[in-house]
């Protein structure tokens, strides 16, 4: 196990800066994973991480000791890839233990390593088998255990359940949140998956065009979004945002629909900006009854997914699109008049040039 630190961290490509200055402590056996849209740069920082790119400004450090110049070789890592890159003439034991044979290792304990992780892995009944005799999972699989079989300090992983189908991605991300619990190694995860990041993370470090837009645990990041970007990319269906305008006292705001909302707290406390942007998510919209309504949603389109409902429309006046999520199966025709309550803590207030959180 081991710390790593990432110090004002800079890439450019030529003149095309795509990284601009990442900084974050990562502690000792935490799960971190980046996440964002393609092109934000998240691969980009963790083949920095890795040694597979030069960083062009900055300093990465694991265990105190800076790696800047160090070949991947010499940084005690292991990488997991997104396209398993097994060696497909080789057996499972082989391809998990090539590493240590390189390494010179002698072959009990080559033998040991790799049964350990095969147990851990329940890989102990395929370790015979060639990779074309494997599904997708036992390949992937296969990939981790050869990691496992380093002891390295850190974990690195590019997107490895990409090339899965849903059903196998959702097994294959309990195993890796089962295996980061039992070997609490310091692991590093890259992916576009918010499923992915919201249920694996201990925080996660949301990429947007070279920037961390925010770092955070999972809820902190869901419940108060630093901006309006990840407020937008956290969360599904995303979240609704609406132009409004802000009371004198700061604590409440008025949609362009002319319809009202409190805020929590004290609200707004320092902004210069009359006008703002607000953001709901959709499931924090409640269907009330009409003397409780604060906003009124005409309905276009209604999405019944099983154990939710998802609610397509529009403000009742000014005709800005809508969605809401509800629990269950609910039944509404189009053009229904829906009166809504939202409660105050999860209004989202945000400046219209800059983005940022107000509230």
């Amino acid at each position: 196990m081991a710390n790593a630190t990432i110090e004002n961290v800079k890439k450019s490509f030529g003149d095309v800066e795509v990284l601009h200055g990442i900084s974050c402590d990562i502690r000792d056996g935490e799960f971190i994973v980046i996440l964002g849209p393609s092109g934000c740069g998240k691969s980009t920082l963790l083949r920095l991480i890795a040694g597979l790119e030069k960083i062009t400004s900055g300093t990465i450090k694991i265990e105190e000791r800076v790696v800047n110049d160090l070949e991947p070789a010499d940084r005690d890592i292991a990488m997991v890839f997104q396209n398993y890159a097994l060696y497909p003439h080789m057996t499972v034991f082989n391809n998990m233990a090539y590493g240590l044979k390189i390494r010179k290792m002698t072959k009990e304990e080559i033998r040991n390593r790799v049964h350990k992780a095969a147990e851990i892995l329940e890989l102990s009944e395929l370790l015979n088998r060639k990779p074309r005799q494997l599904s997708g999972g036992q390949r992937q699989r296969v990939a981790m255990g050869r990691c496992i079989v380093r002891e390295p300090k850190l974990f690195l992983f590019d997107e490895p359940l990409s090339n899965l189908d849903a059903k196998l991605r959702v097994q294959m991300r309990l195993e890796i949140r089962r295996l980061h619990q039992s070997l609490n190694i310091t692991s590093i995860y890259v992916t576009h998956d918010q499923v992915e990041a919201m249920t694996l993370a201990d925080r996660l470090i949301v990429m947007d065009k070279g920037f961390a837009g925010q770092i955070g645990t999972p809820l902190e990041v869901y419940e108060k979004p630093a901006n309006k970007f990840v407020a937008g990319f956290i969360g599904s269906p995303a979240m609704n945002f609406f132009d409004a305008e802000m009371a004198g006292d700061g604590k409440s705001i008025r949609l362009s629909s002319g319809e009202g909302l409190q805020l929590s707290g004290e609200g707004v406390t320092e902004t210069a900006e009359k006008t703002v942007t607000v953001g709901i998510r959709p499931e924090h919209f409640v269907i009330c009854d009409e003397n409780k309504a604060q906003i009124h949603l005409r309905t276009d389109l209604v999405e019944k997914l099983g154990a939710d409902t998802l609610v397509h429309g529009y403000f009742k006046d000014n005709g800005d699109a809508l969605t809401l999520r509800l629990n269950g199966i609910q039944h509404f025709d189009r053009n229904n008049l829906l009166p809504m309550w939202v409660a105050p803590e999860n209004v989202h207030v945000f400046n219209q040039q800059s983005g940022d959180r107000l509230n």
